[in-house]
């Protein structure tokens, strides 16, 4: 999950916080509620730019209506400080902490075809072993592996893909000396 720095800084701010007051489960809640609504048909208004800053104001306020009073205050900073754009990614942000906070990490399986659910669950544990975490892994499907997987979690990428290795072996030919035999 690509996360920009500004917005991981503006949710390690909440999370921080959130924790100092003891909030965290109520505010984790509330962030990803919000999150849901921001995505939901209607919810990108909040980024329209023909609407004028008070209107997605109100408007992101709304989505945010019940929410426990950090995330209120959080959302209206964002707009005063003209960050409102760090709430399109804040739910994936906050929950890549407390994955993080869980030693939980999120990574995703690259492969020609899809993974049943034992043969990801097998490889995340093989990951997690490498990694020293626990992993969750999401399967996206890139037919040009061939055969194989490729692995991206925790910044770190293990290619064990078809692809991987015929790269690799290109490689190594091209790195081989060239013998230039006396005789003709």
């Amino acid at each position: 999950m690509i996360v920009d720095p500004v917005t991981l800084r503006w949710a390690e701010a909440l999370y921080g916080l959130a924790k100092k007051e003891g909030a965290l489960g109520a505010v984790q809640s509330d962030v990803a509620r919000l999150a849901s609504a921001l995505a939901a048909p209607g919810g990108a208004d909040v980024f329209e730019p023909r609407l004028d800053r008070a209107q997605r104001r109100s408007l992101a306020l709304s989505k945010a209506a019940g929410a426990h009073v950090l995330v209120l205050i959080f959302v209206q900073l964002d707009f005063d400080r003209r960050r409102e754009d760090v709430l399109r990614a804040l739910g994936k942000a906050f929950q890549r902490l407390a994955n993080e906070a869980s030693g939980v990490v999120e990574g995703v399986v690259e492969s020609a075809r899809p993974l049943g659910a034992a043969e990801q669950s097998q490889l995340a544990l093989h990951v997690g072993a490498v990694l020293g975490k626990q992993v969750k892994l999401e399967n996206r499907i890139v037919p040009e592996l061939v055969g194989g997987v490729r692995v991206t979690a925790a910044n770190r990428m293990i290619d064990w893909s078809v692809q991987g290795r015929l790269e690799a072996l290109r490689r190594r030919m091209m790195e081989a000396p060239l013998s230039v035999s006396a005789r003709s």
